[in-house]
């Protein structure tokens, strides 16, 4: 049995949008765009690169679909190379011609989750709707956050209101990097449990 491991940029206030390009998603007016690059260094870059290179199977949400779609078969390198390469899918109830070469379309997160019978390691970028949705149906094996040193007040958040109540444990040791960022890496533990405070 494979895993799905959700990767995901994220500021110290839990956003996610956009960290790639000025244009990459200016959705609600998010100013922002392009955030990621400069509190990035070499390690941390390294340390993604080596991530991409372990997949062996894509999946995305459809907006970030579009973004990717629009953007990576067009390049080359080692990132592009394996993004190119692998299989992709996305999950949407509306698209039915995707156009990057070696796209499937999935129908829901249920759908998803089985892809773990057959690659042995499906990763995922941004998307954080379909995250929820994994979540929520209990496929989501690991997830991955670099977490960078600036706060920007405005953008899509992962957990926000209708987060699933649940516990994690961390599945690696944590890793910092040079201008700050960290790698975290977690993994459901179960449910949320509640404690009194000793001597409340």
């Amino acid at each position: 049995m494979g895993i799905i491991v959700a990767n995901l940029f994220m500021t110290l206030d839990g956003v996610y949008q956009a960290p790639g390009g000025r244009e990459e998603d200016t959705e609600a007016g998010f100013a922002f765009g392009g955030w990621q690059l400069p509190v990035s260094d070499d390690e941390s870059e390294a340390d993604i690169e080596a991530g991409i290179g372990r997949m062996d199977a894509l999946l995305l949400g459809r907006k970030t679909y579009d973004i990717f779609a629009a953007y990576w078969p067009h390049q080359s390198g080692d990132i592009g190379g394996a993004l190119n390469r692998v299989p992709k899918f996305v999950v949407s109830g509306s698209l039915t011609d995707p156009g990057w070469a070696g796209t499937t379309v999935l129908p829901d997160a249920a759908a998803a989750g089985r892809l773990r019978e057959e690659y042995g390691e499906v990763h995922m970028f941004g998307s954080g709707v379909l995250i929820r949705s994994l979540l929520q149906a209990d496929v989501l094996d690991r997830l991955r956050i670099w977490l960078y040193p600036l706060t920007l007040g405005q953008g899509k958040r992962l957990f926000d209101a209708g987060t699933i109540p649940a516990t994690f444990r961390l599945a690696e040791p944590a890793r910092s990097f040079p201008k700050g960022a960290v790698s975290l890496v977690y993994e459901r533990a179960g449910g949320v449990e509640t404690q009194d405070m000793p001597g409340t």
